[in-house]
This record gives C-alpha cells, sequence and structure tokens, in this order.
C-alpha cells in the first residue's frame, strides 16, 4: 500500500486530478478513469503505462 503522504503529493499526469489507492498494485483517476500501476513500491505515473477502469 502506498503511504498517505506520497498520495496527497501525487497528481494525474492527464488531467492533473487527484489520485487515490485502487487496490494495492495501482491508483486511479476517477475523472479521467485510467489506472497506474505501482511497480516494486513506485507509482508509474505515465499516461502510456496507465489501464482504462471498468
Amino acid at each position: 500500500m502506498i503511504d498517505q503522504t506520497l498520495l496527497n503529493l501525487l497528481a494525474c499526469p492527464k488531467c492533473k486530478g487527484t489520485v487515490q489507492a485502487y487496490g494495492p498494485e495501482a491508483l486511479s483517476c476517477a475523472t479521467c478513469k485510467l489506472a497506474y500501476p505501482i511497480r516494486s513500491g513506485i507509482p508509474v505515473m505515465l499516461i502510456e503505462e496507465a489501464t482504462r477502469l471498468g
């Protein structure tokens, strides 16, 4: 799980909106409906690495 302090600093690279934890292995942006992976404890905040939600 990602630290809350780090989560508060991160923003969606596409819309600059807030991201939230999406399970233990991803962060999600509700506005863009994208999930960004977390690999080895590091969020990969690249639009091309994101996957569409639902």
